[in-house]
């Protein structure tokens, strides 16, 4: 939402930190400038220090035993819910991507890609699980396919929402809980989606 001279926006967008599936303000109460493509004041920015790392962390830790133990089928629904939600903002996020610079068409195509990459993964959280094999012996052995558990994960700042999913997805697909740190550069993208 503009301003009358259209060069402001009537109201300041902050984005905060989120973890233990509530949003948070910065331990320090910092925040940062993310400007737009032309170099205008785009939004602001929650600035994480030491302490609100090890809350995110610990709480990724409390809810990853929760996540594992669900079946791969409600992970998958999840990823899938996940996809079509992508999909119905999927102006919103293209709008995004443009006022950080992208062509209207590669904004699209951005979006797009993620959110087939987010139907890919939520369609391998039950195919990946395991296998029974023969063993050289006599009887067979189950092979289990388990989580990691916790996995930090920075993104890259060249696609900001394709990358942030390239790498999150199928890290929760397969049960792990993460810790993400979106582009440094773009990161209003990836904040987006916790809504």
């Amino acid at each position: 939402v503009l301003s009358a001279d259209c060069s402001l926006p009537r109201v300041d967008v902050t984005y905060k930190l989120y973890y233990g599936g509530a949003q948070k303000r910065p331990d320090g109460n910092y925040c940062r400038v993310i400007n737009d493509a032309k170099g205008k004041a785009f939004a602001l920015v929650g600035e994480s220090n030491r302490k609100d790392v090890r809350n995110a962390a610990e709480a990724a830790s409390k809810a990853q035993p929760g996540w594992d133990r669900r079946s791969g089928f409600n992970r998958s629904q999840i990823l899938f819910y996940w996809a079509e939600n992508l999909e119905q903002r999927r102006h919103e996020f293209v709008e995004h991507l443009t006022n950080i610079g992208l062509s209207v068409e590669m904004a699209e195509k951005e979006v797009d890609t993620a959110v087939s990459r987010l139907f890919h993964w939520a369609s391998y959280c039950d195919k990946y699980g395991g296998a029974v094999q023969e063993t050289q012996l006599y009887g067979t052995v189950l092979r289990l396919h388990e989580p990691v558990g916790l996995i930090g994960i920075a993104c890259p700042d060249v696609h900001p929402l394709l990358g942030f999913v390239s790498l999150v997805a199928p890290a929760i697909a397969r049960g792990n809980a993460v810790v993400a740190v979106p582009s440094e550069k773009n990161p209003t993208v990836a904040l987006s989606l916790y809504q």
